[in-house]
């Protein structure tokens, strides 16, 4: 992997993947390129590179589409990442369907994102937000997703894997059961979207949202698939140029679905860089990453048992991320410590700051492992938390 991932030569150990990945030469190259040979602005010039922009831009789309089996490319709409494309569908559609005591159900493991949009409503609103209780490994399941539905729910929104505890939802089943009592569905799939093949033909969700920097891609790009039906209800969250078709002082005629919720100039790099981030994962393959990824956590599980003051908080979860704390060490001052070894951790609350209203622990040290990590990496970490002297000397 390192002639495809330039920052694999930095002499560093990048156990940071939950954050953000690394990004394949492939995916900069494509950027570069961009910048360097075809550097122009997208539906806005009559000459041939403004042509090219707008070919790439329409080839991304198509390549997004096919990607999580969309049923037609419109349905993507191009934004920021994950959280502009949630705060676009709370308030873009929600704000104007949701009524004074309708209630959005959430867990209190979501990331920020995927909260604080509806705690905003909420407010606005006088929306109800309820939370699934957790189980005693702060995970979901659907007889406490049962038991928090009743007739004012609305809105179930979730994350198909929550960024913490790395549980992986049953996502199709709560949506099943959820449209089975007409309530809508918002999935948050930023972690999960480099992970597992996502298909929004069997999983059918109504919206559905990830960011390209989690999956190889550039910052600053992300996606939200709305249901056509439902994207045609929907208020542009942004106006200016490129989003509508004609106006003047009475009248405001709207572009053509997505081009309306995609006002100004758009991350046209971060585009393109995305559409070449999917294909270098596409030819990796998801059973091939999941395969790796789970070699690489059970060994990790099983190595980080054989120093007694550790602590793990999420074994029995399914996914690539791994909670751990030292005994007696603060989790920022044992991510310092192995920031001493060029070991990349984050530690924290993981911006699910209300995750600590139902679990054991506050902040943690995260370690989220990604298809380029490897064993002897492992190794590293682990001869690092194994060096109990040398890691409370460093403390002093």
């Amino acid at each position: 992997m390192n002639k495809d991932f330039p920052m694999l030569n930095k002499n560093i150990i990048y156990f940071d993947n939950a954050a953000t990945t690394l990004k394949p030469k492939s995916v900069i190259n494509a950027i570069n390129d961009y910048y360097e040979n075809y550097s122009a602005n997208s539906h806005r010039g009559d000459y041939n590179i403004a042509f090219k922009v707008d070919d790439e831009i329409d080839l991304s789309r198509e390549t997004v589409k096919k990607f999580i089996n969309a049923r037609r490319k419109e349905e993507i709409i191009f934004t920021s990442g994950a959280t502009e494309s949630l705060n676009m569908i709370v308030f873009g559609f929600f704000e104007n369907i949701l009524k004074e005591n309708d209630e959005v159900i959430l867990s209190k493991s979501e990331h920020a994102s995927n909260i604080l949009p509806w705690y905003i409503l909420s407010l606005k609103k006088k929306i109800k937000l309820r939370f699934i209780p957790l189980n005693e490994e702060n995970k979901i399941t659907i007889p406490n997703l049962l038991k928090t539905i009743n007739n004012k729910t609305k809105v179930i929104s979730l994350a198909h894997i929550t960024n913490v505890i790395g549980d992986v939802r049953n996502i199709e089943e709560i949506i099943e059961i959820a449209h089975s009592n007409n309530i809508y569905t918002v999935v948050d799939a930023s972690q999960s979207i480099s992970h597992i093949k996502t298909n929004i033909k069997e999983m059918d969700p109504d919206f559905l949202v990830f960011s390209g920097h989690k999956m190889c891609g550039p910052t600053g790009i992300g996606i939200l698939y709305g249901k056509y039906e439902l994207l045609s209800k929907m208020i542009p969250f942004k106006f200016g140029g490129g989003m509508n078709e004609s106006f003047n002082e009475e009248k405001l005629i709207l572009e053509s679905i997505p081009y309306r919720f995609e006002a100004g100039t758009q991350n046209i790099s971060g585009i393109i860089g995305l559409r070449y981030a999917i294909e270098y994962i596409e030819s990796i393959g998801f059973d091939e990453i999941h395969r790796h990824e789970m070699y690489l956590r059970n060994y990790l599980i099983r190595r980080l048992k054989e120093i007694p003051y550790i602590k793990i908080y999420n074994e029995y979860s399914d996914s690539s991320i791994i909670l751990i704390n030292a005994e007696n060490i603060l989790s920022g001052e044992l991510g310092l410590y192995l920031n001493s070894k060029n070991i990349c951790v984050r530690s924290g609350a993981h911006c699910a700051k209300m995750l600590k209203e139902e679990s054991h622990f506050e902040d943690t040290v995260r370690i989220s492992l990604y298809f380029y990590n490897t064993y002897e990496e492992i190794d590293e970490l682990i001869d690092a938390l194994k060096n109990k002297n040398e890691l409370y000397n460093f403390l002093k």
